[in-house]
Formats: C-alpha cells, sequence, structure tokens
C-alpha cells in the first residue's frame, strides 16, 4: 500500500453552521426552528425553510454518548437500518427509507466518498474531530448527482475558534467472545483506543486537530484483529467580511482480519485486508458584490485496498487469492449565489468530475490459476440551478439537473419542495424529487471469473414524495414531528448467471421496486437536567419486477420485502445533565424482524427471516477535576453497548456483538 499521496486537492465547508447547545441530552434530531442547516441546499439554511427531514447530531452528543464510529451515531436515526457483518472493522453498510445500500450519498465536508456507483463501508468512519452530523433523507440528486437517492449523510469537521485548547482521552474495552469454535471459558476480547485533539482561532483564522488510534482482538476464536488510526485537519480563514476558506483533510488507515467464509462460517486463519482512505477538500467563497457570491469547492478521495488469504498450512488445499484495488475521484463544482432579496437566493452551478478504478488479482487454486487487471476511467458533467424563497413563513424550494456522463449519457432530475410555518410553530412540509445511481466500473466494464460487464447500462432511478408536520408544545420543551413518503425505483441493475444470448453480458436494468413508510419523532427537554427522545419508524417495502429472478428465494422476489430492511424500528433515548457532575444517557434500541438470504456450504440460498431484537445501551461520565486557570479537567467516562447481551444477528451467518464495557479518562485543558 501506498503512503498518504502529497497532492492537495479541494476541500470544503459552507460558511458558520453552529448549532445552540441543547440544554440536558444534547439530542439526535433537533427541532429548533432557527437551527441552520447546509447539506439539505448547500446554503446556510434555518431549519424552517427546508422542505426536506433534516436529522442533526451535534459533536457533544457524539461525546455525551461516548460514540466512537458513525455507524453507532446512525443507528439512533429514525428509520435508518444499519448491516454489520459481526466483528469490529466487518462492512458495515446504511439503508434508508428502503433504498439499496448504496443509494446514500456519503460526504465528508463535501467530498464524495462513496465508490463510483454509490457503495460506502461505514465500518471504518470515526467520530473523530467531528462537528456534526447531519441526515437528509429523501433523493438529493439534483444538488449532488449520483447516489443521493435515498438520502445524504455529510460529516462536518470541527471549526476551531478561541483560546488553544487540548484534549486527550484513553478507553479500554472487555467483551465476551462470539461465533463458532469459541471456548465459553476463554478470555473476553479486548480494545485499546486513545485520541489527541487540538483546536483553536482567533478573529480572522481557526484550526482543528485530531489523532486517533483503536485496536481490538476481535470477537471470534482466532484471526479477527482490528486497528484503526485516523488523522482529521481542518483549517479556515476569514480575511474580512466578504469571504474566506477552508482546508480539510481526513486520512484512515485500517487493518481487518477475518475467519469468516461468504456464509459466516469460521474457517480461515490467516485472511486480512487493508485500506488506506484519503479525503481532501477546499472550499472558498466570496462575494462579489452585496448581492453576488461565488465559491468553488475542489473534492478528492482515494481508497486503497488490498485483500490477501494463503494457505492455512501446507494441508490446506483451497489456494490462494490477492487481490489490490485503487478507487479515486476529483471534482471541482463551481456556484453562484445570486442574493435576490433578503428571503430569495438563486444558485447556478457546475461540476465536473473524473473518476477511476484501478484493480488486479491473483489466484492459484486446485483447478488452475488466473489473473485479471482492470484499468477504467469515466467522466461526469453536471449543470444544475436552484431556487430558495421565503416570505412570510412560507418557503419554497427548487431545484433541477442536467446529468452529462460520458458512458450512459444524459439524465435530468429535479426537486420541488414547500415548508409552511404556522403561528404556534407548527410547520408543515412537502417535498417531491427524482434520484439516481450510476453503475459501478465492474457492472459496466467487468471482465474475468467468466463475469462480463455492460457498457450500456442506465442509471438506477427513483421517484419519490413526501408530507410532513412538525409541532413545539410547551414552549419548545416538547417537540413533534410525522412524516409520511412513497418511493418508486426502477431501472435496478440485476446480475443473471445465464444472459439471454451467450455472447451477452450478466448485468442488465431489469427490477423494479416500492417503499413507502411513516417516520414519527418526539422530543421532550424536562425540568432539572432530565430529557428524552423517542423515535419509530414503520416501513413497507416489495419487489413489483424481479426481473431475472423467479424462486422465491432470489435477491427480488416478486411481491416479497426487500432485504436486510425491517418494517418497525423503535429508538427511545433518556438522559441526565448535571452541569457540576456529569451526564448519564440510556439508549434503547427496538429493530423487527427482516428477511435475508443464507449462502450455505453447499452453495444453495435460501430466504430467512431473521428474528427481532432490543439492544440496550448505556452511556455516561463524572467530572473528577473541574477546570480552573490553565489546570486540567479530569473526566471518568463509562460506556455500556447491549447491556442485555442480546444474542442477535444483522447479516444472516454473523453474530452481532455481546455486552461490551467501556471504561475512560478524559483530560482536557486550555492552553
Amino acid at each position: 500500500m501506498r503512503t498518504m499521496p502529497s497532492y492537495l486537492a479541494g476541500f470544503g465547508l459552507l460558511g458558520t453552521i453552529f448549532a445552540a447547545p441543547l440544554a440536558g441530552q444534547e439530542r439526535a434530531d433537533t427541532f429548533q426552528l432557527e437551527e441552520l442547516v447546509v447539506t439539505a441546499t448547500r446554503l446556510p439554511t434555518p431549519r424552517a425553510a427546508a422542505a426536506a427531514f433534516v436529522t442533526v447530531i451535534t459533536g457533544e452528543e457524539l461525546r455525551a454518548l461516548g460514540i466512537q464510529y458513525v455507524v453507532e451515531a446512525l443507528r439512533r436515526v429514525t428509520g435508518a437500518a444499519l448491516v454489520q457483518t459481526g466483528a469490529v472493522g466487518a462492512t458495515t453498510s446504511l439503508f434508508l427509507r428502503g433504498g439499496e445500500s448504496d443509494y446514500v450519498q456519503v460526504l465528508i465536508d463535501g467530498v464524495p466518498a462513496n465508490a463510483p456507483g454509490g457503495a460506502f463501508d461505514f465500518a471504518h468512519l470515526t467520530t473523530d474531530n467531528i462537528e456534526r452530523i447531519e441526515v437528509v433523507r429523501g433523493p438529493a440528486s439534483v444538488l449532488y448527482g449520483s447516489d443521493a437517492v435515498t438520502g445524504v449523510v455529510q460529516l462536518f469537521t470541527r471549526r476551531g475558534r478561541g483560546r488553544p485548547q487540548g484534549t486527550l482521552e484513553v478507553r479500554r474495552g472487555l467483551a465476551d467472545r462470539v461465533g463458532a469454535g469459541v471456548d465459553p471459558r476463554s478470555a473476553g476480547t479486548t480494545s485499546l483506543a486513545w485520541r489527541a485533539e487540538l483546536s483553536g482561532g482567533a478573529e480572522h483564522m481557526g484550526y482543528s486537530a485530531a489523532l486517533a488510534h483503536y485496536a481490538n482482538d476481535g470477537a471470534y476464536a482466532f484471526n479477527n484483529e482490528y486497528r484503526n488510526t485516523t488523522l482529521s485537519t481542518r483549517v479556515h480563514a476569514r480575511p474580512d467580511e466578504r469571504g474566506g476558506a477552508d482546508l480539510a483533510l481526513r486520512y484512515v488507515e485500517s487493518e481487518f482480519h477475518f475467519p469468516t467464509d461468504g456464509s459466516g462460517q469460521v474457517v480461515d486463519r490467516n485472511q486480512f485486508q487493508l485500506q488506506n482512505a484519503l479525503s481532501l477538500s477546499l472550499d472558498a467563497g466570496r462575494f462579489l458584490s452585496d448581492r453576488l457570491e461565488a465559491r468553488l469547492l475542489l473534492a478528492a478521495r482515494e481508497v486503497e485496498d488490498s485483500y490477501d488469504n494463503q494457505p492455512d498450512d501446507a494441508a490446506d488445499a483451497r489456494g490462494s487469492f490477492h487481490g489490490t484495488g485503487d478507487l479515486a475521484r476529483r471534482s471541482a463544482d463551481a456556484r453562484l449565489n445570486f442574493h435576490w432579496t433578503p428571503g430569495t437566493v438563486l444558485t447556478a452551478g457546475a461540476e465536473l468530475e473524473r473518476q477511476r478504478g484501478r484493480s488486479s488479482s491473483e489466484s492459484r487454486a486446485p483447478w488452475g490459476e488466473s489473473s485479471v487487471s482492470a484499468d477504467i476511467e469515466r467522466l461526469n458533467r453536471g449543470f444544475y440551478a436552484q431556487l430558495l424563497s421565503g416570505w412570510r413563513g412560507a418557503f419554497l424550494n427548487l431545484g433541477a439537473r442536467l446529468e452529462a456522463n460520458e458512458v450512459f449519457g444524459s439524465l435530468a432530475t429535479y426537486r420541488a419542495g414547500a415548508a409552511f410555518r404556522r403561528a404556534g410553530g407548527t410547520r408543515l412540509h412537502a417535498a417531491a424529487a427524482t434520484g439516481f445511481k450510476e453503475p459501478t466500473f465492474f457492472e459496466s466494464f467487468g471482465s474475468g471469473y467468466g463475469d462480463r460487464g455492460n457498457p450500456g447500462l442506465r442509471p438506477e432511478r427513483s421517484r419519490s414524495w413526501e408530507v410532513g408536520v412538525e409541532q413545539p408544545l410547551l414552549r419548545g420543551r416538547v417537540s413533534l414531528a410525522a412524516v409520511y413518503f412513497q418511493q418508486r425505483f426502477r431501472d435496478l441493475i440485476q446480475y443473471t448467471f445465464q444472459p439471454p444470448r451467450p455472447d451477452d453480458p450478466n448485468y442488465f436494468n431489469v427490477a423494479s421496486a416500492a417503499a413507502s413508510g411513516i417516520e414519527l419523532e418526539a422530543h421532550v427537554t424536562g425540568p432539572h437536567g432530565f430529557s428524552g427522545a423517542l423515535g419509530y419508524a414503520f416501513l413497507d417495502t416489495e419487489t413489483q419486477d424481479p426481473g431475472f429472478d423467479t424462486g422465491s428465494n432470489a435477491y427480488y422476489a416478486r411481491g416479497r420485502r426487500l432485504l436486510r430492511r425491517p418494517a418497525h424500528t423503535l429508538t427511545l433515548g433518556l438522559g441526565y445533565h448535571s452541569p457540576a457532575h456529569g451526564r448519564l444517557n440510556l439508549t434503547a434500541q427496538y429493530v423487527g424482524d427482516r428477511d435475508d438470504l443464507e449462502f450455505r456450504p453447499d452453495f444453495t440460498v435460501e430466504r430467512v427471516e431473521l428474528p427481532a431484537y432490543l439492544r440496550l445501551d448505556v452511556a455516561g461520565d463524572y467530572r473528577i477535576l473541574r477546570a480552573r486557570g490553565r489546570a486540567p479537567e479530569l473526566t471518568a467516562t463509562l460506556q455500556l453497548e447491549n447491556l442485555l447481551d442480546e444474542s442477535y444477528q444483522e447479516a444472516r451467518g454473523f453474530p452481532a456483538r455481546g455486552r461490551t464495557l467501556y471504561l475512560g479518562a478524559r483530560l482536557g485543558t486550555t492552553l
């Protein structure tokens, strides 16, 4: 694997986006109507003016709940279904509003982090140096192009300000091992994590930096170690009131050993994978006049992977396999924001993106040797426009985009939405939009091992609409929200072992599906530091056209629900915050039953039902020493995941982690 590249390219973040601190527990979705959100419109916009349903997770909440990985934060988002194939470091996917796992665009300070074609693995994404996470539900291809079919998740790095502050945190974890081959009398698995952060800033400049390392013995009996090192930095400059720039970098190096095969069987003692992921961006903007603002976002993302599996010993006749891959995305996005009136902004933008994928693999097996390599590039161009307008509590969101791809040609998308804030704080909102996901490199150009890509594939497309209402009560101490949505997915790309003709490719646009559901939320800020949050989602999915799949055990089975998407999810959070002493939070998560496929050693496949489960998590901290002047503050931390040691699976054949205890200490000081 190569070390971090020396180039710099665009990185960015829009303006000032600081939310007011919440009393009590910092909750996963805020309904403070004047809070600013960015991802829904690519402009700092009052949340009341955004037609989309936006969830905000603050950095303070992440620290209060002891959350180290973004996936654990997303579990608390109403309607989000997370699937991790077992141990820490294993492949982790997000399903939002019934869409596929590659239908959510992931942005790190504006940098698209998905692989070309939508796939993103949340396993290695930590919360280090994160100031906030925004989750936008519904199609957002108008602003972000491919992959934003059912939503967008954006991470914003901390923006340093004020006197220099430093933090050092250490955590030790202990858990029971799981899976086949584990001796109940064996010692549990252990983990060690540390994180160092530094931030500060003056009137015209600020900075933040974090370095963190995580090491875990793994959940299985052998060959399950995991290592993660994350470096995150950000510098922002604002020389005057007319403009400024942000430069940010995030680099993650991970190593994951795993003994399981595709069915979850514990069979291998030495297979492992390495990954280096780099995100860079520069986001600059300046007002050319009192009304006209120009912005430029340069973004770069590169992910290098390698996989290796050699024979376990001299008697191992399964052979060996080694593969490497390098996926890179480079983009430039230029746009003009014309502030027509104080409540109306017209945006016109253009985006140019170059994608490249290189891979090579070698295998040696009893039936022969083979090697495959590929080097593929494609160019995307996008042109978009957006109108945001508000007057007397009524807000209009309109947008359109023309995508010009050198492989699949041209495609147009749109979004139209409105929001109304009435007397008493009632907010009504509605939106309709389309989205798309481009084919992956392998689906379009793949070759080797008997498979052939299809350069004539069209993008997968969606059409959706939603309506919702939000109502604050008791002077904002209670807030309620409800949303109903419908989505239709078509031109879904499907693989077939038996193409219609001998010379045909293996991938075709043939399947279609539908999803609809209800999302309900309630938040309470009680007296004396107590707070609560409740989120419930009902999801109904159905395969409408199975394409090549004809059996009941197929991935797309006519009339059956889509895989790994539960019909019912419920999250309850209770919190207590004492400014003088610390915080305590309890989170209960109920996930209903869902369908999955079981891949058996005899190469047969059967559709099965994964049982529902209830998981309880507890997190808290206690201030031991209070900061005085330059004297440091010392805080003890505690976290218990899966308190009741619930046995469950998010993917068939891969047991989830059992009860896990983390104890730690955090030292913070003003320099």
